[in-house]
């Protein structure tokens, strides 16, 4: 068995707490034992969980495991900590904000000999899969992946980086993207954003993404992808899935703790992360410049 810590209580934290509690029965993550849950504030025992240090997350020797579900802006410092203490480390995306400390934080782990893992449960709905499935062996013409929600509360960071989930559909959609253009409009009174950007294919298609905030905006993905074959104007109905999408990546995750994930596949995530957070650099200098 895995000994395990969670960092950070929210609704993902609580869910990580559970989820090791009661895994999926047959999977590799019946081999995680949760030990503790590290929080800033003082708090009660979580699903008879308790809470502990995070000088003694770092130091005891039957934690060999923490998920780091705190806010976006202090995930690499807790993600080097636990690297550094020589612990594997399960981080919410992005795991950083820049793809600088990315390369560095994934050297980091390579040369303690642990596993590093961003989660993307975007990738994991359903809802994805069948707009995968419907996008396969189209050509391309231009799109628009268009996202709304409420106001992000502070320590989430750039938009870029806060809603890269949308940012990796687009790249595992259609592949490799550059970026062309991309602006930033703000109404802090309103607490109003939207960034648009301008993105490229690897065959000069062009792909615009938004990300646009405001108390209120109902939570939702619009698109328009247009294709030589047609156009696709709603992501296709998708049934429930069967396993929750939080299990669905801690299994993952365990396997690749047992080995059971191959090197090219481990390094397929790593190119896919790694492009994806060099994107979301360059949105943000084009929008701050």
């Amino acid at each position: 068995m895995l000994g395990a810590v969670v960092v950070g209580i929210g609704t993902a934290g609580c869910v990580r707490i559970r989820d090791m509690l009661v895994p999926l029965r047959g999977s590799h993550a019946e081999k995680l034992a949760v030990k503790g849950f590290i929080s800033r504030r003082s708090l009660e025992p979580q699903q008879g969980v308790s809470q502990i240090s995070l000088e003694e997350a770092l130091s005891r020797d039957d934690v060999h495991v923490a998920f780091i579900c705190t806010e976006n802006m202090s995930h690499e410092d807790n993600v080097r900590m636990f690297l550094q203490a020589q612990k594997h480390v399960c981080v919410e995306y992005p795991m950083t904000m820049s793809y600088k400390a990315a390369v560095e934080l994934w050297d980091l782990a390579e040369e303690k000999g642990v596993i590093l893992h961003e989660e993307h449960i975007e990738l994991r709905s359903e809802e994805y899969k069948q707009l995968k499935r419907e996008v396969e062996g189209k050509t391309l013409q231009e799109g628009t992946l268009h996202f709304t929600g409420g106001a992000l509360k502070p320590g989430f960071g750039f938009p870029s980086f806060s809603g890269i989930a949308r940012l990796t559909w687009l790249v595992e959609l259609f592949g490799e993207l550059s970026v062309s253009a991309a602006t930033l409009e703000e109404d802090p009174a309103n607490s109003y954003s939207k960034m648009t950007a301008k993105l490229l294919t690897s065959d000069n298609r062009s792909l615009t993404w938004i990300e646009e905030r405001q108390p209120g905006l109902p939570r939702a993905k619009n698109i328009n992808f247009q294709f030589d074959s047609g156009t696709l104007t709603q992501i296709p109905p998708a049934p429930r899935g069967t396993v929750g999408l939080f299990m669905q990546d801690l299994i993952h995750f365990s396997a690749k703790l047992a080995g059971q994930v191959s090197p090219e596949e481990l390094q397929k995530e790593r190119v896919r992360v790694l492009h994806c957070l060099e994107l979301a650099g360059k949105i943000q200098e084009l929008c701050q410049g």
